[in-house]
């Protein structure tokens, strides 16, 4: 089998558990060369348990090695959009990890980079391979369920301690991280959500930040939603709750599908619920409901489904699951709630690029890195998002 030479830039917690993937031969489309890290702990790590692989210490100079066909970032977020555009001007392909960035305007600069390069761009959603969504997906946007009227997603089970953020001196800071649970737990969500259900035109939100942890960036979201159509919904999420909850609700003319547990239900009507309204004579009318657990395919293949697919598209030209190009579609939500609630009102599609970044500049102007008191270890993903 053709194999592409493939390269790790952050071998931390993500960057690790694709070079334990690679080197198991789940992935046999690619052939891991090369990885780079800052830290000694990390490189001494990869020394450890990656024979024969090259080991930098910066990004920049796997990079410039020559080494490789194809690499995957998985740094700091600040950092993804910078090394992606070193190596599209090297005619490397990319996968970036989850966020594509920080802020939009560095993320379309990205963009357009590597449209440029004429190079694949993919960006690790990996939970777009899960059979649930996918499913979900299909029933929202194949139209027989109607238009969507209601979007709820109560995503709080992301429970972290203060010994979390303190592992690290740039973890929960506007300087380190740029933001906290929408950057760094949810941007799988704020994904699902656009690519399930299309992007809101208008968000309202509030952030609220260190509420539950001794940090600078959010760690409490509630964020309403408007849609084109004249749908409307709720996103709400936070790393305080336990335990938390994971449930995602649409309510169409139809129907509703529920998202929860790991199985989707469908609630489905005879007719369309705004037909009911307009003609039934009764004023309390329950139409009949059939409910039914929706079937899948059941395959989640998550991380490793998302490498063979990039690694599949560049040597026999398999579609790709998540073009590098839509990271900005959820990250557009993510930043239009921090916009929001830093603004204390509504913002709405385009948004302000220019406004966003001041605002975002003026707290890293007043960031503060943290003395880390917990220790450099790495820690084990497997099974998470």
């Amino acid at each position: 089998m053709k194999q592409l030479k493939f390269g790790i830039i952050g071998i931390g917690n993500m960057g690790s558990g694709h070079a334990l993937s690679i080197m198991a031969g789940k992935v046999p489309e690619l052939n891991l060369v090369a990885v780079a890290d800052r830290r000694e702990t990390r490189r001494q790590w990869a020394q450890d348990n990656l024979p024969n692989v090259k080991i930098f210490n910066e990004g920049t100079d796997l990079i410039n090695s020559g080494l490789c066909d194809a690499l995957i970032i998985a740094t700091p977020h600040y950092q993804h959009p910078v090394l992606a555009q070193e190596a599209f001007a090297k005619k490397i392909n990319v996968i970036s990890e989850k966020p594509a960035g920080v802020y939009t305007k560095q993320v379309r600069e990205m963009n357009e980079a590597a449209e440029k390069s004429g190079v694949t761009f993919g960006v690790m959603f990996n939970q777009r391979t899960n059979s649930v969504y996918r499913k979900m997906r299909e029933l929202v946007q194949n139209g027989e369920l109607g238009e969507i009227m209601r979007v709820n997603w109560i995503i709080t089970d992301w429970f972290r301690t203060q010994s979390y953020y303190d592992s690290g001196d740039w973890r929960g800071t506007w300087a380190g991280e740029g933001g906290g649970v929408l950057l760094n737990q949810c941007p799988h969500q704020l994904d699902l959500l656009q690519w399930i259900c299309g992007m809101p035109n208008e968000i309202q939100a509030f952030a609220l930040t260190g509420h539950w942890h001794d940090i600078e960036v959010e760690d409490d979201v509630t964020a309403y939603l408007k849609y084109p159509n004249g749908a409307t919904g709720v996103f709400i999420t936070s790393t305080g709750d336990y335990p938390g909850t994971n449930r995602f609700e649409v309510s169409l003319e139809k129907g509703k599908l529920i998202c929860e547990n790991d199985k989707l239900t469908l609630y489905k009507l005879d007719d369309s619920i705004r037909t009911i309204c307009k003609t039934s004579k009764e004023g309390f009318a329950r139409p009949e409901v059939y409910v039914e657990e929706v079937e899948t395919d059941g395959e989640n293949p998550q991380h490793v489904g998302i490498l063979r697919n990039f690694a599949r598209h560049i040597l026999i030209g398999e579609p790709l699951i998540a073009r590098g190009e839509e990271g900005i579609n959820g990250l557009t939500v993510s930043n239009m709630i921090h916009l929001s609630s830093w603004l204390k009102r509504p913002v709405s599609l385009p948004i302000d690029e220019d406004l966003f970044l001041s605002e975002l500049n003026k707290r890293r102007a007043g960031s503060k890195a943290k003395k880390e008191t917990g220790t450099d270890t790495t820690a084990n993903l497997s099974g998470t998002y």
